[in-house]
């Protein structure tokens, strides 16, 4: 996994295993890698992935089972899109709507160029 600097690391790991579980990789109650695991496997410190796997849990991604380990939420999916849209809207979009302006492009144009993608 390549980590860039604009986004904590807990977070990019958060984002990491929301696409394992839209791709279908990991699905409803499914058993997700411990946190020794996914930490080894993502080169970081344990530390920073049970960050992640805490924050996963306030929004209801992932739960645990004690003594069994992390499972993938029957509303993982949904609420990993609620939560990424939100912080797409707040952080991201007001970026992006600042520089259609400033190059001066409008919804027309964007329209077509999304279209165009769809279509490749």
């Amino acid at each position: 996994m390549n980590f860039h600097n604009q986004t904590a690391i807990y977070l990019q790991i958060a984002e990491y295993i929301g696409e394992q579980i839209l791709v279908q990789n990991w699905k409803p109650e499914d058993k997700v890698p411990s946190i020794r695991e996914l930490a080894v496997q993502l080169e970081v410190n344990p530390n920073t992935v049970q960050r992640t796997y805490d924050f996963l849990q306030t929004r209801e991604v992932i739960y645990t089972k004690r003594g069994l380990g992390y499972f993938v939420t029957p509303a993982a999916e949904q609420n990993y899109l609620d939560w990424r849209r939100e912080t797409f809207i707040q952080n991201e979009l007001p970026i992006f709507f600042k520089q259609m302006r400033l190059l001066r492009m409008d919804f027309d144009e964007l329209e077509k160029r999304y279209e165009a993608l769809l279509a490749q």
